[in-house]
Formats: structure tokens, C-alpha cells, sequence
């Protein structure tokens, strides 16, 4: 057995595991229990579909957790359909299973936890690695500075209009 640092399970891949575990037992008996109530009325039997959705969750959350718990680690990938699911367990009630997916969700995106699933995929993730500053120069570059002028615009003037010449008229005086 290779116990070197490099094959160990993080703590938080530990959590996701044993929280989707929990979480599968608890969405098998919320499914259990609703089907039983919903078998009791009419209303209930046409609704039955739907109460069955919580076992169906609960099992394939315990078949992941086994996944993730297995001490021969298999290749897995970080099963956010899951989460989604377990956080849509509200609508019919089941808080407990939305906080599971909710933490989840966020444990899928802790570096530590995605090198661990590219370690057991043998797939090798890229971290981002910050950039280094770049080095301020010692001494300023002095550039020139370029002054923009406004292109210059010609005023156009209208062409005077002349009026036509009235022609002077010569009053005539009565009785001269």
C-alpha cells in the first residue's frame, strides 16, 4: 500500500464523500416515506411518480459515495449533476440534502480536490500559476507628446444677392 503524501485523499474529497453518502441514506428514506403517504390517498397514487424521485437520488448518491470511498481509488469525476439534484431536493422538502449539494458544489472548485480527481482520472490539471509583476523601468522613457489639432474648417460665404435696380421715377407737377 502507497501511503506517500501525493496518494492521500484530501480532507474536503473526504467530506464530499461522506456527505453524499449521508445524504443518500437520508434521500432513500425521504423517498420511502412519501411514497407510503402518497400510496394512502388518490390524489397521492397519480402524484407517486414523483415521491420515487428522492429514492432514485438516494441510490445514486450511495453508489457515488462508495465511488469516492473505495480504499483503490477508481476513476471518478466530480459529479455536479448530483449536486444540482440533491440542491433541487427542496422543492419537495428536504433541506438537509441542499446544503449537502450546495457544499458540494463548492468543495468541487478547492484546487486541492480538482488535482486529486485529475490524479485518479490520470489527467494532469493545469493550476494557474499568478504572473510575475513586470519590472518597472529605472528611468522613465520620455515619449513625445503629439498635439492634435482641429482640422481647420473655411467658413463658407453666401454670395450676395443684388436686388434689381428700380428705375427712378420723375414726377411730373401738374400745371407747368
Amino acid at each position: 500500500m502507497n501511503t506517500s503524501f501525493q496518494n492521500q485523499k484530501p480532507g474536503l474529497f473526504t467530506t464530499i464523500a461522506i456527505m453524499t453518502l449521508t445524504s443518500g441514506v437520508v434521500n432513500l428514506f425521504w423517498g420511502f416515506i412519501a411514497s407510503a403517504t402518497a400510496l394512502g390517498t388518490i390524489v397521492g397514487v397519480v402524484c407517486l411518480p414523483l415521491t420515487i424521485l428522492p429514492t432514485i437520488l438516494g441510490i445514486f448518491e450511495i453508489i457515488y459515495a462508495a465511488k469516492l470511498l473505495s480504499a483503490q481509488p477508481e476513476p471518478v469525476q466530480p459529479s455536479q449533476s448530483i449536486a444540482v439534484f440533491e440542491i433541487l431536493t427542496f422543492f419537495i422538502g428536504n433541506i438537509f440534502s441542499m446544503v449537502v449539494g450546495i457544499l458540494a458544489l463548492i468543495f468541487y472548485n478547492d484546487t486541492n480536490v480538482k488535482e486529486y480527481f485529475g490524479r485518479i482520472n490520470g489527467t494532469v490539471v493545469i493550476t494557474p500559476v499568478p504572473a510575475a509583476p513586470i519590472p518597472e523601468p529605472s528611468a522613465p522613457v520620455e515619449q513625445p507628446e503629439l498635439e492634435i489639432l482641429p482640422a481647420p474648417v473655411e467658413a463658407e460665404i453666401p454670395e450676395p444677392v443684388e436686388e434689381p435696380a428700380k428705375p427712378k421715377r420723375i414726377r411730373k407737377i401738374a400745371g407747368k
